[in-house]
C-alpha cells in the first residue's frame, strides 16, 4: 500500500515548476501507449554529462589573490560581517573564514509576496576568504603550501585583482601591475598542479608495471597513465589550465580524483578605485581583458570597488546608501549581487523552489540533476522512496497568478524519475512509505 509523504510535512507545502513545453497532462493509459509506440533506443540512453569538480550540491567559492588586493574587504562586505582580517600588511589572514551569502533572485521575492510565508529561506553561496598567495607559494613561500591547500578545498575561485593606486596600501610586489599579479597566481596554481600530477603519474606507472594485460582492471591502470600524461602535457608544455582542456568522461573522472587547482572555474574580480568604478574607466582594464583572452579565454571579468562596497556597508539606511551612490554618478550600483550570482552560476548551480504558507525556500542543485536527486536535497527519504513530483514553471505560475489557476490551465504536471530539473521549477514531492 502506498502512502504519500509531502515536503510540507517537514517544511511546508511545495508546488513545482517546469518548462512550458513539457507541461502536458497525460493519463497513465496514454503514457503507457506513448511508451509502447516510442521505445527508447539503447544508444540514446546517456547518463548525465560528467563535469569537473566534486559531485555535490554544497559547493564553495574561494577568494584568492595576492596580499593587500582587497580580498578580506570583499569578503566582509559580501558576507556582511567583520570576520575577514583586512589590514595594510601581508598575511593578515591566516586561517580561512567562511560565510553563507544569500543569492539575489527576483523569483524568490515574488513567491514570498504571493504566499506570505512564515519562513523565507533563499539560496546561499558559501564563500571562503583565503590568505594571500605570493610568488613562490607552490614551493612553500609565505606559508604557500597551507594556503594552496585551502584553495584545493574550494570548488571555484574568485580571483581578486588590484587595479587601483594608493600609496597608503602597500603592494607586496612593490607597485601596481595587475597582469603581472595575474601571471603570478596562474603560475603558482599550475606549478602546484604539476607537482601533484607528477606524483600521481609516478604512482600510476608503478601500478601499471605490476599489471597484466587481460583483466579490465589492468587495462584501466594503463589507461590512467595515459590520461595523467595528457594532463601533465597540458600543464607543462601547453601552459594551459586543466579546465581549458578537452576531456572525455573517463578523463574527467581521473581529473576529479586529483583535486587540481586549475580545474576549478575562475571569475576575475578587478578591484578599482571608487572614481574609476563610477566612470567605468581604468587604464588596466583593457590589458586585463587581453590577458584573460590570451590565457584563459571565456572566463568572466567583473569590475568592482572594494572601497565603495565597504563604504556602503557602513551605511545602515537604504536612503543613505542611495544618496552616496548618486553622488558618484548616475546609474552607479553595488556589484556584490552580481558577484554572488556569478559565483553561483559559475559552479553550475541552479535552484528550485518549494512554496506554501509555512515556508518559501530555494534549494540549490547542480544543473542537469534528475528529480529524485533534487528531492533528496530536502531529505534522503524523498530520493530513496521517490514516487513523482508535481512540477510547475515559475513563469507559468506568475502568469496564472496562483497555484490553483496554474493547475486549471494544465501547467502543473506530474514528473517521474527521468525528469531533469530546470532552473526555477516549483516542486511538490511525493514518496512512498
Amino acid at each position: 500500500m502506498l502512502s504519500v509523504i509531502c515536503a510540507r510535512s517537514l517544511l511546508r507545502q511545495v508546488p513545482i515548476a517546469f518548462e512550458s513545453r513539457f507541461c502536458l497532462h497525460t493519463t497513465p493509459s496514454v503514457e503507457k501507449k506513448l511508451k509502447r509506440k516510442m521505445p527508447p533506443k539503447k544508444g540514446q540512453q546517456t547518463s548525465e554529462k560528467p563535469r569537473l569538480g566534486r559531485p555535490s550540491n554544497n559547493l564553495k567559492m574561494g577568494i584568492v589573490g595576492l596580499p593587500n588586493v582587497g580580498k578580506s574587504t570583499l569578503f566582509n562586505t559580501i558576507a556582511k560581517c567583520d570576520l575577514g582580517k583586512a589590514a595594510n600588511f601581508p598575511y593578515a589572514t591566516i586561517e580561512p573564514e567562511e560565510a553563507r551569502v544569500p543569492v539575489p533572485d527576483e523569483r524568490f521575492l515574488w513567491l514570498c509576496d504571493l504566499y506570505k510565508p512564515k519562513s523565507e529561506v533563499p539560496a546561499f553561496l558559501t564563500v571562503i576568504d583565503i590568505a594571500g598567495l605570493t610568488a613562490g607559494a607552490s614551493t612553500g613561500a609565505g606559508l604557500g603550501n597551507a594556503f594552496l591547500s585551502n584553495v584545493r578545498a574550494v570548488d571555484g575561485i574568485f580571483q581578486v585583482i588590484r587595479a587601483f593606486d594608493d600609496a597608503d596600501i602597500v603592494h607586496v610586489e612593490g607597485d601596481v601591475d595587475p597582469t603581472r599579479d595575474m601571471k603570478i597566481i596562474s603560475t603558482e596554481l599550475r606549478l602546484k598542479d604539476i607537482e601533484w600530477v607528477e606524483k600521481a603519474l609516478d604512482n600510476a606507472r608503478k601500478n601499471a608495471r605490476s599489471a597484466g594485460n587481460n583483466s579490465l582492471e589492468d587495462r584501466k591502470k594503463k589507461e590512467e597513465v595515459e590520461v595523467i600524461e595528457k594532463i601533465l602535457k597540458l600543464l607543462q608544455e601547453d601552459n594551459m589550465d586543466v579546465r581549458k582542456g578537452d576531456w572525455n568522461a573517463k578523463e574527467v573522472d581521473i581529473i576529479n580524483s586529483l583535486l587540481l587547482l586549475t580545474a576549478k572555474p575562475v571569475i576575475y574580480l578587478v578591484n578599482l578605485s571608487e572614481r574609476d568604478y563610477a566612470r567605468k574607466k581604468n587604464k588596466w582594464l583593457p590589458k586585463i581583458k587581453q590577458w584573460i583572452d590570451e590565457n584563459n579565454p571565456g572566463d568572466l571579468l567583473i569590475p568592482f570597488s572594494a572601497s565603495l562596497e565597504e563604504q556602503l556597508y557602513t551605511l545602515n539606511e537604504d536612503d543613505a546608501k542611495q544618496e552616496y551612490l548618486s553622488k558618484l554618478g548616475e546609474g552607479v550600483q553595488s556589484s556584490l549581487g552580481k558577484i554572488t550570482k556569478s559565483g553561483y552560476d559559475g559552479l553550475d548551480l541552479i535552484r528550485y523552489f518549494t512554496a506554501g504558507p509555512d515556508e518559501v525556500r530555494a534549494w540549490s542543485i547542480r544543473r542537469g540533476i534528475k528529480a529524485p536527486q533534487a528531492a533528496g536535497v530536502i531529505h534522503s527519504d524523498f530520493e530513496n522512496k521517490f514516487v513523482c513530483g508535481e512540477i510547475m514553471a515559475f513563469d507559468d505560475l506568475k502568469e496564472a497568478g496562483s497555484e490553483a489557476a496554474c493547475r486549471a490551465n494544465g501547467k502543473l504536471a506530474q514528473k517521474g524519475k527521468l525528469y531533469e530539473m530546470v532552473d526555477g521549477d516549483i516542486a511538490h514531492w511525493k514518496c512512498g512509505a
